[in-house]
């Protein structure tokens, strides 16, 4: 067993898992979106993406590609939330909400698609 691929896959599906928590639930209400766990989402993607440096294959090139996908929706979706709720007059509403999940949803699908090859990598690994 290759510990290092272990840790590799561990944080990616930590990565899947946290962020699929966040998004689930009315879009719209943020008493179902804890905050914490989008810190812990974009904490943990920030991770997964340090990983993925130094692989110089082509899945790996497409695997770094998902992460910092997946980064950038994540630090958006915290920076609206930051916005919302300590410099807008109007705090956290549901258009606010919603733009922090629909963000979120878009690092989701790159989190999936980062599972998928995943995946799709292991189950084709051929032993020499």
């Amino acid at each position: 067993m290759n510990l290092e691929k272990v840790v590799f896959g561990f944080f990616v599906l930590l990565a899947a898992t946290l962020n699929m928590g966040f998004f689930v639930g009315d879009i719209a209400n943020p008493d179902l979106h804890n905050i914490y766990e989008l810190f812990a989402a974009l904490a943990v993607s920030l991770i997964a993406t340090v990983l993925k440096f130094g692989d110089r294959t082509q899945i790996g090139a497409v695997h770094l590609a998902t992460s910092l996908v997946a980064d950038l929706q994540l630090i958006a979706a915290g920076v609206v939330w930051v916005w919302a709720d300590e410099i807008s007059r109007a705090g956290i509403t549901p258009e606010s909400t919603a733009s922090v999940v629909s963000l979120s949803g878009g690092a989701l699908l790159a989190n999936l698609v980062s599972v998928v090859l995943l995946v799709t990598e292991t189950v084709t690994f051929h032993r020499g």
